[in-house]
C-alpha cells in the first residue's frame, strides 16, 4: 500500500485508512453474501419449490438490485458515498437472516428483494468510495478491492460449509453472521474518506447508459450474469444433479470466490502488463473452457475446479469495468457507476429465471452451459475496452 513521499504523513495515515476501511467493506460484502448463497438448497427445500420456480424467487433478488441502484446514483450525488456506503452496508448486514427465517413463498420474495436493493445500493456506493481513493492513490489499486470481495466470498462460504458441516442450524449461522459483520463495519466507518455531496447539482439523478457507457455497460450485464450464476446455481447444481452432501455443495462457490481473489489480487499487475482489453479475451475464454469441461466430465470434483476457473476468468472484468466508469469524462463517478451496474445488473435479473427455465425444460447442466457461451461472447466483445493510458 505504497503512498507517494510527497504527500503529507498526516494526508497518507488517512489515506491508508480509508483503504484499510473500504477494503474491509468489500470484504464484508462479499462474506455477507456468500454466508446466504450456500443455504439456497436448504431453502428451495423448505419451501417445496422447484427449478424453474426457484429461479423466479431468485429473481426477486435482481429486482431489488434493479431498482435500488438508479437511486443509488442520485444518494451518492447528494449526500457523498461516504455516508451512503454507511447506511447500506449496516442495512445489507442486517438484512442477511430475512430469507432464512420468512415463513412463505411472497415472504421469501420479499426478503430477497430487500437483500438485493441493499446489496447494489452497497456495490455502487463502496465503488465510489473507491474510485475517490484510487484517484488520490494516484495508480490502479482498483482490482484489490474486488480481491478482498472474492477473499469474503471464500471465507463466508468456508465458514457456512464448516459450520453445516458440524450441525450448526440455518437461523444460529446467519444470526452469528449479521452480528458479527455489522460489528466489524461499525469499527470501520469512521476511516471512510470524506466524500463532497453536490445538494445544487441540477443534473440527473440517473445516467442512461449510452456510448462508452453503453458498452460497458453491456459486458457488465454478461459478467454478471455468469457471477449471478455461479452464486445462486453452483451449490443447486453439486446438490441436486450431482447428488453431493451440503458441506460439498458448498465448496462450489467457495471455489469460484477463492479463484477469484487469486485473479483480483493479480488484476492490478495483469492490466498494467496486458492492457484491459487483452486480458478481458483471454480470462473470458478461460471462464468458458473450465465451466464447459466441467459441466462435460460431470463429477462433484471436475465441477468445483471448473467453478473456480470460471471465478479466475471473470475476476478482473468487472473491476475494470468499474474503474473505467468512473474514469469517464463529463459524468459523476457516482451515477457513471450507477448507470453501468444498472445494465450490468439485468444480467443479475435474466440469469435467475433464464436459467431456472432451461433447466425445467432440458436439464441444469445444460442451463449452466449457457454461462460457458456468454463468457465467450465477452472475449468476442472486449477490443471495445480502450487502454488505461
Amino acid at each position: 500500500m505504497e503512498l507517494s513521499t510527497t504527500l503529507p504523513l498526516l494526508v497518507q495515515t488517512s489515506l491508508l485508512r480509508a483503504r484499510w476501511a473500504i477494503s474491509t467493506i468489500f470484504f464484508i460484502n462479499g462474506f455477507v453474501l456468500a454466508s446466504w448463497v450456500p443455504h439456497i438448497p436448504a431453502v428451495k427445500a423448505q419451501h417445496g419449490i422447484s427449478d424453474g420456480q426457484l429461479g423466479v424467487v431468485l429473481l426477486f433478488m435482481a429486482v431489488g438490485s434493479l431498482l435500488a441502484l438508479p437511486v443509488a446514483g442520485g444518494l451518492i450525488s447528494r449526500f457523498g458515498s461516504r455516508t451512503i456506503t454507511t447506511l447500506a452496508s449496516l442495512s445489507f448486514c442486517l438484512a442477511l437472516p430475512l430469507p432464512i427465517f420468512s415463513p412463505s413463498v411472497p415472504t421469501l420474495a420479499f426478503s430477497l428483494m430487500l437483500l438485493g436493493g441493499c446489496n447494489s445500493m452497497l456495490d455502487v456506493s463502496m465503488n465510489a468510495q473507491a474510485v475517490e481513493v484510487e484517484r488520490q492513490y494516484r495508480r490502479t489499486i482498483m482490482s484489490s478491492f474486488h480481491g478482498l470481495f472474492s477473499v469474503g466470498g471464500l471465507v463466508g462460504a468456508a465458514v457456512a460449509s464448516q459450520a453445516m458441516a458440524i450441525g450448526v442450524g440455518d437461523p444460529q449461522h446467519v444470526a452469528t453472521i449479521t452480528l458479527v459483520s455489522v460489528a466489524v463495519v461499525t469499527c470501520m466507518l469512521p476511516w471512510l474518506l470524506p466524500s463532497s455531496p453536490q445538494p445544487d447539482d441540477r443534473g440527473p439523478t440517473f445516467v442512461r447508459p449510452f456510448g462508452v457507457l453503453l458498452s460497458l455497460g453491456i459486458l457488465a450485464f454478461f459478467s454478471l450474469l455468469a457471477e449471478g450464476a455461479m452464486a445462486d446455481w453452483s451449490a443447486v447444481y453439486l446438490h441436486d444433479v450431482l447428488q453431493s452432501d451440503p458441506a460439498t455443495a458448498a465448496l462450489g462457490f467457495a471455489a469460484c470466490s477463492m479463484m477469484m481473489a487469486v485473479g483480483r489480487f493479480s488484476g492490478d499487475f495483469l492490466v498494467t502488463r496486458f492492457g484491459p482489453s487483452q486480458l478481458l479475451r483471454l480470462s473470458s475464454l478461460l471462464a468458458a473452457f473450465g465451466l464447459g469441461s466441467g459441466l462435460l466430465i460431470g463429477t462433484p470434483f471436475a465441477a468445483i475446479l471448473g467453478f473456480g476457473l470460471v471465478g479466475l476468468g471473470i475476476a478482473n472484468i468487472i473491476p475494470v469495468l468499474f474503474s473505467a466508469a468512473g474514469r469517464v469524462r463529463g459524468v459523476q463517478s457516482g451515477n457513471a457507476l450507477a448507470a453501468v451496474a444498472t445494465t450490468g445488473y439485468f444480467g443479475f435479473l435474466a440469469g435467475p429465471p433464464v436459467i431456472g427455465l432451461v433447466a425445467e425444460i432440458t436439464n441444469l447442466s445444460l442451463a449452466l452451459g449457457l454461462v460457458s457461451v456468454f463468457c465467450v461472447f465477452i472475449a468476442t466483445r472486449a477490443y471495445i475496452i480502450l487502454p488505461t493510458k
